[in-house]
């Protein structure tokens, strides 16, 4: 089974926090930032301009690495891993 987000809407898989400080001190699990980027797993098919009527797509792809704002998007667990849903208007930069 796959996940195939519909209109401008992208699934991301947030990459792995770090359990560590750079000093090396453990944090527990309450101490954790959510984190704040992800590599794009699957994107919709773009979004229906309002003025025109025509299909824009998005810039996104999957693969790309993005950093997106700290409240944005909804987490869901899909085949036993965590991914944020998010429009593209979430996600403030790419990373090349």
């Amino acid at each position: 089974m796959s996940i195939r987000p519909i209109g401008d809407r992208i699934a991301v898989k947030p990459v792995a926090v770090e359990e560590k400080t750079k000093s090396g001190i453990v944090l527990p699990g309450s101490a954790q930032e959510r984190p704040h980027q992800g590599e794009v797993v699957a994107v919709g098919s773009g979004y229906v301009s309002e003025t025109t009527g025509q299909r824009i797509p998005l810039e996104i792809k999957v693969g790309d690495k993005v950093v997106y704002g700290k409240h944005a998007g909804i987490e869901v667990k899909f085949d036993g891993e965590e991914l944020v849903l998010l429009t593209e208007k979430d996600i403030l930069v790419v990373i090349e």
